[in-house]
């Protein structure tokens, strides 16, 4: 998922100072104190999300936060702390239960008398229209997590005439059961049917995309998504917890996030008591502040994430490979480190899959000595070589970045690298609730893009695939989040025999997904910039806090009370 500007800065000189907390926790004294329930947790971000808040349209961190706290689906990923947190538990169905007919049919049993926010109680007919609007929509990721779904092919074709009900999701109201037939086994289905874009919506939701997310079956419900004000999350008055796991009852009465501050102004709300969680990173002049100040109020979580620049595979002048392979072994991953907040914090790398992650196997080619997997140093006399090679020196090129200071910063060392490789560089820096969805479009023709990814669920297709796969390219959408538009069919060939593979022998199959990502890192569709860290900066009545590798700060179990 895309991350968006959760990613913390933190510099180097502050870090020592911090309270560090071990994977998926935090200090020891705020994890202890669980608090009460009750009261408003107010949290604040520059802007909005960027793309529609429509629940099966939107792809950021930062929406599917407050999703998890309003929506539910068939299966969950268990709200807790540390790595319980990656674990598939049934949610609205009664059970996971196990696929017959070689993995392609699964048969769910759904939990009876559970009612969306509307009063509407909930059918094994809603999960049918439900995965049928995926497609009406253009969901994202409608043509690769759920492409194997019996019918998606034809929906993907005609999403307006999309139908599922025959042969692909079939509903039995009477019975409360609802049935998935595939067209080839998927290890990973569980999984994807945890992700918001799963979220089982009422009937009366538009076949088309909306403003505000619809009702839902969580512990909350939206009733206020203004993009220039803020989000305000209220208790659901019909929900009622039927598994602590899936669903827990939340501890705030309310939740909200304020829009509008700039990140210094926020760190200040918090520190003064008037905000208990910020988005977006912390400024670095503050940090000696945080780090002398309020040690115990800052939490420092490991990621499986990605942070890096994406070329524009289709487009001059990096449409030639030579000219891509030059700007990755010009790029001083140190530099990058730096702006981010030291060694502390991020680890450079060159490849698209993250350390300690299913088919991670350490390479990096663009780096002086190459051989040990790691990245050591730039290698300007290499990458002069290619762009002489490429015939594009002089080229016009535009960085795009948002405005945060962090990503500006980074898009402006790129701009300088690429005007000392001979290039003439721009900076095109845009508001964060605008620039993802813009590099996403195709008709905007974007040259560079600077952007992040965490993962939606423990899979290494869930980076090559999404980020690489020839489905997640959508022409002329801002729902694409393939931002290279690069599409190899003998690469795609090799990841659809990873997926099948995975199945039946995952051990296997994580050793195509290793060759598959040292593939996708010659081919040089982004620059790897580093694999980051998380920092999460809470008000000092802020009780209670767990860090899950799967949703970050669990907002709904913190107490401030």
């Amino acid at each position: 998922m895309r991350p968006h500007s959760l990613f913390q800065l933190l510099a180097l000189f502050g870090v020592a100072a911090l309270v560090l907390s071990a994977c998926g926790g935090s200090s020891k004294k705020k994890s202890s104190a669980a608090g009460g329930s009750g009261g408003t947790l107010t949290t604040l971000a520059q802007a909005a999300a960027p793309g529609s808040p429509d629940p099966q349209i939107n792809y950021t961190l930062q929406e599917w936060q407050m999703l998890i706290m309003t929506h539910d689906g068939l299966t969950a990923f268990k709200k807790a702390g540390g790595l319980a947190g990656t674990q598939v538990v049934p949610d609205l169905a009664t059970t996971i239960p196990n696929p017959t007919e070689g993995g392609k049919t699964y048969v769910f049993t759904l939990r009876k008398g559970i009612k969306f926010s509307d009063g509407t109680t909930l059918k094994a007919s809603d999960v049918t229209r439900t995965f049928e609007r995926n497609f009406a929509v253009h969901g994202p990721t409608a043509g690769t997590f759920y492409k194997t779904i019996v019918g998606a092919a034809a929906c993907l074709k005609t999403p307006a005439t999309c139908d599922l009900s025959k042969n692909g999701v079939i509903a039995d109201d009477a019975n409360n059961t609802v049935t998935f037939h595939l067209t080839s086994g998927d290890p990973e289905f569980l999984q994807k049917l945890a992700v918001p874009f799963a979220s089982i919506l009422p009937p009366s939701t538009p076949m088309k995309a909306v403003q505000i997310p619809p009702p839902g079956t969580g512990p909350y419900k939206f009733v206020e998504y203004n993009l220039h004000k803020g989000i305000k999350l209220v208790r659901n008055p019909f929900f009622k917890v039927w598994s602590k796991d899936a669903q827990p009852a939340g501890k705030p009465d309310v939740i909200i996030q304020k829009f509008g501050l700039g990140p210094e102004a926020e760190v200040t709300q918090v520190e003064n008591g008037q905000a208990d969680w910020m988005f977006d990173p912390v400024p670095a002049d503050r940090l000696n502040e945080l780090s002398n100040k309020f040690p115990d109020q800052v939490h420092i979580n490991p990621l499986t994430a990605d942070y890096y620049m994406a070329f524009n595979v289709r487009v001059p002048p990096f449409n030639n490979l030579d000219a891509r392979r030059a700007v990755n072994y010009a790029t001083d991953r140190n530099a990058l480190v730096k702006i981010y907040g030291g060694p502390k914090l991020a680890v450079p790398s060159c490849q698209i899959l993250p350390p300690n992650f299913p088919g991670y196997k350490p390479y990096c080619p663009y780096t002086k000595n190459p051989g040990s997997g790691k990245w050591t140093a730039p290698d300007l006399a290499k990458a002069k070589q290619l762009i002489a090679a490429s015939g594009t020196k002089g080229a016009s090129v535009k960085v795009n970045t948002d405005t945060t200071d962090t990503n500006k910063a980074f898009g402006l060392y790129f701009v300088g690298l690429l005007n000392s490789l001979g290039y003439k560089a721009s900076l095109q820096a845009l508001s964060p609730d605008l620039q993802y969805a813009y590099c996403q479009n195709s008709k905007n023709k974007v040259q560079f893009c600077w952007s992040a990814w965490s993962q939606d669920y423990p899979a290494a297709s869930d980076f090559i695939n999404i980020l690489f796969g020839c489905s997640s390219f959508v022409p002329n959408s801002d729902a694409s989040p393939n931002l290279s538009e690069y599409c190899n069919k003998s690469v795609q060939a090799q990841i659809d025999q990873a997926l099948k593979q995975a199945i039946t022998d995952p051990t296997g199959a994580n050793v195509k997904w290793a060759a598959i990502d040292k593939e996708i890192t010659d081919q040089a569709g982004w620059v790897e910039m580093f694999n980051p860290k998380q920092l999460d900066f809470t008000g000092k009545r802020v009780k209670g806090y767990q860090f899950s590798p799967q949703w970050y700060f669990l907002l709904d179990l913190a107490s401030v009370k």
